[in-house]
């Protein structure tokens, strides 16, 4: 299991945890299977932001391996 804050360590069809903008205050994760990566810089100190395939949109806390 890595972390969600490494671009690369995140690849399209990776299952993944995210925390969606609403869910920030209780850090409530949701899990899916991404879609497309929004974010372009290499790191982010809250997570790479992605976009799961139910259309879900948030940054990863966590990538399953």
């Amino acid at each position: 299991m890595s972390d969600g804050r490494t671009r690369k360590n995140i690849q399209i069809g990776s299952t993944v945890e995210i925390v969606q903008k609403h869910h920030q205050r209780s850090g409530e994760l949701t899990e899916g299977i991404v879609k497309k990566l929004l974010t372009n810089s290499p790191n982010h100190p809250h997570g790479i932001k992605v976009q799961l395939e139910t259309g879900e949109v948030g940054r990863v806390k966590r990538v399953e391996s």
